[in-house]
């Protein structure tokens, strides 16, 4: 039986959760209270991405200046693209300067992929009691 991800893939992408850099952890923070869902570090195919709204296949990437005019993005850009995803980069300096702004930016961004559906976070908990443990 073949797996859907290869485990070097899978592998790297958990490295890359747990080494990720300051702006992806805020975009997170902030980007994980919302509707509808992203998965980070996620695998497609042979690339990992830093975020993925599989729903709306949005690929959402926070990069540094390094990847401007990087070729290899741009080859895995056109991969994504040929598989359905769309790709939506927003720059480290963006979110270091308004990270709130950024995921707004983010969410309107996956809005539009699923026609318009409004994001919302997610209910509040404040209020509620915690069911009893079964025994």
């Amino acid at each position: 039986m073949s797996r859907r991800v290869e485990i070097g893939v899978t592998e790297r992408a958990r490295t890359l959760r747990s080494n990720a850099t300051r702006e992806e952890r805020k975009v997170w923070e902030l980007l994980s209270r919302y509707r509808p869902k992203f998965t980070r570090q996620f695998p497609i195919g042979p690339y990992v991405v830093d975020f993925a709204c599989r729903r709306a296949k949005l690929v959402v990437e926070i990069d540094g200046g390094q990847h401007a005019e990087s070729r290899r993005d741009l080859l895995r850009d056109q991969w994504l693209a040929e598989q359905g995803w769309s790709v939506f980069r927003v720059w480290n300096s963006d979110v270091r300067e308004n990270p709130i702004g950024a995921v707004e930016v983010i969410l309107a961004r996956a809005a539009e992929s699923l026609g318009g559906t409004h994001p919302e976070p997610l209910p509040s908990r404040e209020g509620r009691t915690r069911r009893p443990i079964a025994s």
